[in-house]
């Protein structure tokens, strides 16, 4: 596997641990800031508002660019836009920030994966795969290290230090990738993959993404308040905590990578189901702590066994759309990452306190989980393109 594709995997370790970071950071910046921390928590909200609209539009605008410059060109707007959200006294500069950096993450997401295939046409799924894995090692990693950090030098520091170590990814991009790695093809033009996306089943997938993620995330967001103010543990147990969900997500992202190559619909309804038990099952028991950190380790598993036929299926419904249907799938990812956390924060503003948030995912979850049983009615009354082996290729 050509070293440039471990190092696009390493810029979305840094990027991506800027998207999931904030759950350990809520409580801090709230104080800093002089918010609410539901009101905190809707920095999470901007980030995944900027992916849903960033991740279509730079797909397309960058379909042009040289595939380094655009990597580059990117990663330079998200240190910049770290660099000024450290930097910003006030919550409101610090919410453009959020937004701006989402833009760029999603645009480097699209370029990452194009520029992946083209370095190792081969083996095109595994060097996906590895590009994607940099967002599972932010969680077991990243995270948990800049909640650790946050502790002893403040949030801002968990800026500064994302900035940094983009900053060292850029140089890699400069030094491992070539200039030419992957271009546009000229036969693909936005208008036929529009068309091409024009299937129910497709847009009924995305809605599963949607609920899917958010069923995960609204808990995630405000779990280290959940830990701290209800299970009453020690500040400095969560970060181990939330490196324990991460090691659940790698564990589920293993399983349903294997489920997911012959049984799609099943590895989503099962993971689902899993998923509103284990959110329910936090809620009901989030004052003992022993419990909740065993239910944190489940939570991370269900929550991300649905990921690999979540990916995989959108590319298998819709084979000739192949830049815009990752574009909108990711869209529909943070579709549920900005949604959750705002009914996370309603919940919370209501006086249910920060355990409602799993009853929130518990919801969610089942919604998910009527939706992927309707998408295997349909599959079952009309078979498609997801139950051949480009799906199984692409798992």
């Amino acid at each position: 596997m050509p070293l440039a594709v471990y190092v696009l995997g390493l810029g979305i370790f840094t990027q991506g641990t800027s998207e999931f970071m904030l759950s350990g950071l809520l409580p801090g910046m709230a104080a800093d800031l002089g918010v609410s921390i539901p009101d905190a928590g809707l920095l999470i909200s901007a980030f995944a508002i900027g992916m849903v609209v960033g991740a279509p539009l730079l797909a397309i605008a960058t379909l042009s660019w040289p595939r380094r410059r655009a990597l580059v060109a990117l990663q330079a707007v998200f240190i910049g836009a770290h660099v000024v959200g450290a930097l910003t006294p006030g919550y409101g500069l610090l919410f453009a920030t959020r937004i701006v950096s989402a833009l760029a993450y999603a645009g480097f997401w699209g370029v990452a994966v194009a520029a992946a295939v083209s370095l190792a046409p081969a083996a095109r799924t595994r060097a996906v795969a590895i590009v994607a894995s940099g967002l599972t090692l932010a969680t077991i990693v990243g995270v948990p290290a800049g909640t650790v950090l946050s502790q002893f030098s403040g949030w801002r520091a968990v800026f500064w230090s994302v900035a940094a170590l983009t900053l060292v990814s850029l140089v890699c991009s400069l030094l491992a990738i070539r200039e030419d790695a992957g271009t546009r093809d000229e036969k693909t033009t936005v208008r036929a993959e529009l068309l091409a996306m024009a299937r129910p089943q497709l847009w009924l997938s995305y809605v599963i993404t949607a609920f899917a993620f958010g069923a995960v995330i609204v808990t995630f967001s405000y779990l280290a308040s959940v830990l701290t103010d209800v299970s009453g543990l020690p500040e400095q147990w969560v970060p181990a905590v939330l490196a324990l969900f991460g090691v659940g997500g790698l564990t589920g992202m293993t399983i349903g990578g294997r489920a997911a190559q012959s049984h799609p619909i099943r590895s989503l309804t099962v993971g689902l189901g899993v998923l509103a038990l284990a959110s329910a099952a936090l809620a009901v028991a989030a004052h003992s702590a022993l419990v909740t950190v065993a239910l944190v380790f489940f939570l991370g598993v269900a929550g991300y066994v649905t990921n690999p036929a979540l990916q995989s299926r959108v590319f298998a419904l819709a084979p000739g759309a192949p830049t815009l249907v990752g574009a909108a799938n990711t869209a529909a990812f943070n579709v549920g990452n900005t949604l959750a956390p705002m009914l996370g924060g309603v919940a919370i503003s209501a006086g249910f306190g920060f355990a409602s948030v799993a009853w929130v995912g518990a919801a969610l979850a089942a919604a998910g989980l009527v939706a992927a049983m309707c998408a295997g009615y349909l599959q079952h009354r009309t078979p498609s393109s997801a139950d051949t082996p480009l799906a199984r290729t692409n798992a």
